[in-house]
């Protein structure tokens, strides 16, 4: 019984430890979602290959040496003929990231045209189901935007690292259509918004104050994401994308739970997650308003009937304004000389906040939370070892290098935290002030900051069913 078990731990360790190299691999400093405190792959491969080395040892003492365990070598001097192996399943070629990208730049021209020359909502239903099916199931979500950033992130500050190709298109493709054409990107292509949109059965308006409240949620998330993979600690879009378990049809619960959530959510709150929480959103918002063209609800003129603000789910419309009342506009001048006062008080609590923050921020890093467990290992404050201090052993690096390592990322995370805290104070602050400012409207508007260029809107302007009237008309007479 013994041999059996010394030859089971053999073959799990030698099919277990070439899984770990692919992973360190393919997964860079990102770790599966939904784990924390585990070791880094690389650090897991060390242990693996430990244990491989252990059991052979065992193997060894029982007279079972391992090359006892392979059949005896052919002959291959009398007539021997060798069998013919199936062919090593190929790579997957890099054209096909040129592919991917064409075709996202083919979907995101033909999402313009349907939104802004069709107009018709039933083709961008049709487009945007064809980009969930493939850039989310198909091609399991790996293609996105969305977690790009954090690609780009990284080559921006580790200049040992090279952005995959897929990745940088990805993420300025989109981001150059917006510019041009509004949030065309969100409307129809991607498998993010679709899947939310797709369960979308019985909206419920937000109200616009608690909305801009919930919208700091995802200036926080871009801010924290950048942060850490800035500084090499982890991707935490990719590790908590709520939706890509259900692309891949497997995941950790904790993720698929999150994920069921927003859509249960998202039966009544439009794009619970593109409009609280995505990264990558806030960028297309901003961008979007700069738009040189973008969505316009009615054809023609506005009759103020009132019913797109009824479609929409996302609460983007918005409503002609008239003149304040004095009395109401000087209140509104020194609320607003009030909250131009406050924003450097805001930044400045919010940098000082993410100060403190320094220590529990840098946890998230791999090399200190590595070096913590050694120093209580060494000083006797724990008792037993983890893989991540065995791995750390293994590799005969002096305790002062790792302790120095964690000192530095620590100082990092200093700067770090207070620019997140900065940043995110300077949101709040930016938000209170823009309560405190009116634009001129006459008719009702979509947000381009807010309109994700669903094309509800269309179905329900009377100008817009008129216009269709007379096209439809001209056709036939043609």
């Amino acid at each position: 019984m013994a041999r059996f078990a010394c030859i089971a731990v053999l073959t799990l360790a030698l099919v277990v430890v070439p899984c770990g190299g692919i992973c360190a691999s393919m997964g860079g400093i990102a770790k599966a979602s939904g784990l924390d405190d585990g070791p880094t792959h690389a650090e897991a491969a060390i242990v693996k290959g430990q244990a491989l080395g252990d059991a052979t040892r065992e193997l060894s003492v029982l007279g079972l040496a391992p090359s006892a365990l392979r059949f005896p070598p052919p002959e291959f001097e009398s007539g021997y003929r060798f069998p013919e192996m199936a062919p090593s399943p190929a790579a997957r070629p890099v054209l096909y990231e040129y592919v991917d990208a064409a075709l996202l730049t083919v979907a995101l021209l033909f999402a313009s045209y349907l939104i802004l020359r069709r107009r018709s909502r039933r083709a961008i239903f049709a487009l945007m189901i064809v980009a969930l099916f493939y850039f989310g199931f198909w091609r399991d979500g790996c293609l996105c935007p969305v977690g790009a950033l954090q690609n780009v992130t990284l080559t921006a500050f580790d200049s040992t690292y090279a952005i995959p190709l897929a990745a940088a298109a990805f993420f300025i493709i989109p981001l150059v259509f917006t510019l041009f054409y509004g949030r065309v990107f969100c409307g129809a292509v991607c498998p993010l918004g679709a899947i939310q949109d797709a369960v979308l059965i019985h909206p419920v308006k937000v109200p616009r104050w608690l909305e801009g409240g919930l919208r700091l949620l995802a200036y926080t998330y871009l801010g924290a994401a950048v942060l850490f993979a800035a500084l090499g600690s982890a991707f935490l879009i990719c590790r908590y994308d709520p939706f890509v378990g259900f692309f891949r049809l497997s995941g950790n619960w904790n993720i698929l739970i999150l994920g069921v959530s927003l859509l249960v959510i998202g039966l009544f709150v439009g794009r619970p997650y593109c409009r609280f929480l995505c990264p990558y959103g806030v960028i297309l918002r901003q961008l979007s308003r700069l738009s040189k063209r973008r969505v316009t609800i009615t054809p023609n003129e506005c009759i103020r009937c009132r019913l797109c603000e009824d479609a929409c789910p996302f609460g983007a419309i918005r409503e002609p304004t008239e003149d304040w009342p004095e009395g109401e506009y000087r209140i509104a001048k020194r609320r607003l000389a009030l909250f131009l006062v406050l924003l450097p008080v805001l930044v400045a609590a919010g940098a000082w906040g993410g100060y403190l923050l320094k220590e529990r921020l840098a946890r998230v890093h791999p090399r200190v939370r590595t070096a913590e467990r050694v120093y209580l290992e060494e000083t006797g404050q724990v008792t037993g070892t983890t893989n991540a201090s065995d791995a750390f052993r293994t590799t005969g690096q002096a305790s002062e290098l790792l302790y120095k390592d964690a000192t530095e990322i620590r100082n990092r995370f200093a700067l770090g935290g207070a620019l997140l805290g900065g940043f995110i104070g300077f949101v709040a602050g930016g938000k209170l002030i823009a309560l405190s400012v009116r634009r001129r409207r006459t008719e009702y508007e979509a947000d381009p900051a807010s309109c994700f260029a669903c094309g509800r809107c269309y179905k329900y302007c009377p100008k817009e069913h008129e216009r269709l009237k007379r096209t439809k008309e001209a056709g036939v007479a043609c």
